[in-house]
């Protein structure tokens, strides 16, 4: 007999219908990152604003998380406020409010305000990651550096489980810019965060980008939520404005 589907894909508030349906018998797992015990890669698609192309005005971004296969696993959208937004640009604080193929939030992230210049080691950029909503299951921490961009993954102990080194110049100009995932010691490639190059019209008009993130189909549900949040934050970071997208900063941490 054919396989039972226990729930249907259903259409999200954008229109959406391509779900991916959520594994069955993950009992020890937060709800709703079931989804990622079986994949060992995400891509991130954040959705162009057209308002935001014609007169420049911040919006707040939303973003579309797919497995390999381009079905839909997540819809995530920033939850900031207006003025923060339009004044701060990428430094703003935000939350971010990740939900599954019924509208039910499973991950929520939250970024408060902070430098991200090597010249202020004392006060750099974090995220923090709960699932279910309210329970924290890691971190994500800037390490101070000159050159390269370091983070590390903690989890909900605060231990580090894994670390994430970008290059010296973090701008995308006709390729793809990689995030390397290690392991904690920071000696074992363990998986990428990848930048990808979308084409000049998209990337020169619209900050609105594309990532890959990669890691071992084995890794920790946990740890695997947290990548996502560490995209987010890079995302925010480095690639925000478009004056980045335009390739007119990007060198080191400076």
């Amino acid at each position: 007999m054919d396989q039972v589907i226990i729930q249907q894909p259903t259409a999200n508030k954008d229109g959406a219908e391509n779900w991916m349906q959520a594994p069955q018998g993950q009992s020890n797992c937060p709800l709703g990152l079931e989804y990622l015990s079986m994949i060992d890669q995400l891509l991130v698609h954040q959705k162009v604003e057209l308002l935001e192309v014609l007169t420049g005005f911040e919006t707040a971004n939303k973003y579309l998380v797919k497995n390999s296969m381009g079905q839909n696993i997540y819809s995530a959208k920033e939850s900031s406020n207006c003025c923060v937004r339009n004044c701060c640009g990428s430094f703003r604080p935000f939350n971010m409010k990740i939900y599954d193929n019924v509208g039910n939030m499973v991950i929520h992230l939250h970024r408060p305000y902070a430098c991200q210049s090597c010249c202020f080691p004392c006060c750099l950029q974090t995220m923090e990651v709960t699932a279910p909503p309210g329970t924290l299951i890691g971190t994500v921490e800037q390490n101070w550096s000159i050159w390269k961009p370091h983070f590390s993954i903690k989890d909900a102990a605060g231990e580090v489980v894994l670390k994430i080194e970008g290059p010296c110049c973090t701008c995308s100009c006709g390729g793809d810019v990689n995030f390397k995932v290690l392991s904690a010691d920071g000696k074992s490639e363990m998986g990428m965060i990848s930048k990808q190059w979308s084409g000049f019209v998209r990337e020169a008009f619209t900050d609105a980008d594309i990532f890959g993130i990669s890691f071992p189909i084995g890794l920790d549900v946990k740890t695997k939520a947290v990548l996502l949040g560490a995209c987010f934050l890079i995302d925010f970071m480095f690639y925000e404005s478009k004056a980045n997208n335009n390739h007119s900063s990007g060198l080191g941490m400076i």
